[in-house]
């Protein structure tokens, strides 16, 4: 793949609810740029971005992957991440290495969990969004019970520029509002003018897109409110401003399996989504004072890790988005972080798992290189001469746990070492050896992470046993005691209780602090 300058590079990261189509959409979007001959099917485990062994089986994406295809003198570097709450940790870090964010939703089942919660992470990082409602072409698909659920529920930034053309099993193409043309795929791609029957309608659609799209314009705004007609190339021109200020989040629609509106949602990321130069600068640290960065290849290297991988070939893999300057293949960089030098060997793009060596990553794009001694994902990579650090990446903790236990005695240390591998990789993971119970815990997402953790370490030769962990229960005092003092014959003192004999002052401990009581006995 070609070097594409820093302004023909759209960084866009597909996120959403488990099995709304991401994965599919990213197939179809492959196979319209040519990247493939043949899109994959998530039943049959063949696609370019469910490639690991938990995924086919369970046919759910449980971690991000890469696909990058050039579209129209661009380059787009797609990002699809998992949909599954046990691994929103995923999410959050492709989010933070993307410019952009398609929130997939289907048409079947309308606005899901995930993504509200998606949402609400984008709103938190001020990253541009659009919506892709997909699988129009099944049964039960709801086109307007789709939308209408996403104006109740993100307001007035909402503006469709799609309209689908039929319905379920006979939906067949998308009205586009923005070209005021009708695109067909029944056989072969057909264009057409808009027809008069949908007249009504796309007045309503395009009165609701130009209301949100001159609020990001003061000099549109003005004419608007003036009673002005606003030009189609104007609001196209500012759909592009709006979309990067945040004020309009447009949906678009299709139905991925079949084709339908992905070559219209490529020409979308490439005309009307950010570049890494329209993004706001970002703030970095230098010596403990702020460091305001662009998306400059000219300037310092400044590069953060937001994935690790363990390659069985090549061994570990790190992902990295290059915010400023440019990384080469063979050259000394020096991690930020851990205050360490490293050493790059080739760099090269992912998709999937296929690895394509390129010249060099310049701002704003994607790549990867292998074998970093210290680096780990959240990392900073730069120069040793003007190092400049990036706030680390926030994942969420984990809630759910599980004992384990090597099945054979001698593999302890095996297991140990897997465990560390599979933290580095995963940071939303984190296992210890609790000194109370004397088990092995590990912590995750959710009982499918952890199910996932558990498979992974049968890749690294260690068959493990789960259990329940167990709870180490403390007893402390909590009140003052008080003391008291008995008159017992010398006679029966031997058959008193020694509490009865001379029972001890103790003011209460704190809860928790795992504070010991003796007692005291005192004889005369």
């Amino acid at each position: 793949m070609k070097t594409f300058p820093t302004d023909h590079i759209c960084n866009v990261v597909l996120v959403g609810h488990g099995g709304t189509g991401k994965t599919s959409l990213t197939e179809a979007l492959l196979l319209a740029a040519g990247t493939i001959n043949r899109a994959g099917r998530v039943e049959e485990g063949n696609t370019v971005s469910d490639f690991d062994p938990d995924e086919i089986a369970k046919q759910i994406s449980v971690s991000l992957a890469l696909a990058p295809f050039e579209w129209k003198d661009h380059k787009i570097n797609v990002i699809d991440a998992p949909g599954y709450a046990d691994f929103f940790g995923d999410v959050e870090a492709a989010m933070r290495a993307a410019d952009a964010a398609i929130i997939v939703v289907s048409a079947v089942d309308g606005v899901q969990v995930q993504a509200r919660v998606a949402w609400d992470v984008a709103e938190h990082l001020s990253l541009p969004r659009a919506i892709f409602i997909n699988k129009l072409d099944r049964e039960r698909a709801d086109f307007q019970g789709a939308l209408d659920q996403l104006i109740d529920l993100f307001g007035a930034k909402i503006a469709p520029i799609h309209l689908p053309v039929g319905q379920e099993h006979d939906f067949k193409g998308v009205v586009d509002l923005l070209n005021e043309r009708e695109i067909t795929y029944a056989g072969e791609r057909t264009e057409a003018p808009l027809a008069e029957g949908h007249a009504a309608e796309i007045d309503k659609l395009h009165e609701r897109l130009v209301d949100s799209v001159v609020e990001a314009d003061d000099a549109l705004m003005e004419r608007y409110l003036e009673g002005a007609t606003i030009d189609p190339k104007e609001i196209t021109a500012g759909l592009h401003k709006a979309i990067a200020a945040g004020t309009t989040v447009p949906v678009l629609c299709g139905a991925s399996t079949a084709g339908i509106g992905v070559d219209l949602l490529a020409d979308f990321i490439a005309e009307e989504m950010p570049s890494p130069e329209d993004r706001p600068s970002l703030t970095g640290s230098k010596g403990g004072a702020e460091v305001e960065l662009k998306a400059d290849p000219a300037g310092p290297l400044v590069a953060q890790v937001f994935k690790t991988v363990s390659d069985p070939y090549v061994g570990r893999l790190t992902y990295f988005r290059v915010f400023s300057g440019t990384l080469r293949p063979d050259t000394p960089v020096f991690n930020v972080t851990k205050n360490a030098e490293e050493r790059v060997g080739n760099v090269f793009v992912m998709r999937g798992k296929t690895q394509e060596n390129v010249s060099e990553i310049v701002a704003g794009d994607i790549g990867a290189v292998a074998k970093l001694a210290e680096t780990v994902t959240g990392d900073t990579l730069g120069s040793k001469a003007s190092p400049i650090a990036l706030p680390p990446l926030d994942f969420p903790a984990p809630v759910y746990s599980l004992a384990i236990a090597p099945k054979s005695k001698g593999d302890e240390d095996k297991l140990s070492t897997a465990l560390q591998k599979i933290e580095a990789e995963d940071p939303s993971f984190h296992w210890q050896r609790n000194p109370d119970t004397h088990q092995t815990v590990i912590s995750g997402m959710g009982e499918t992470h952890l199910e996932v953790i558990v498979q992974r370490l049968h890749r690294h030769h260690v068959e493990v046993e789960t259990f329940t962990p167990k709870v180490a229960y403390r007893e402390t005092i909590r009140s003052t005691a008080t003391r008291r003092r008995l008159r017992v014959p010398r006679r029966d003192r031997r058959r008193c209780h020694p509490e009865q004999l001379h029972p001890l002052r103790r003011q209460g401990d704190p809860q928790g602090d795992g504070g010991r009581t003796a007692r005291r006995v005192s004889v005369r």
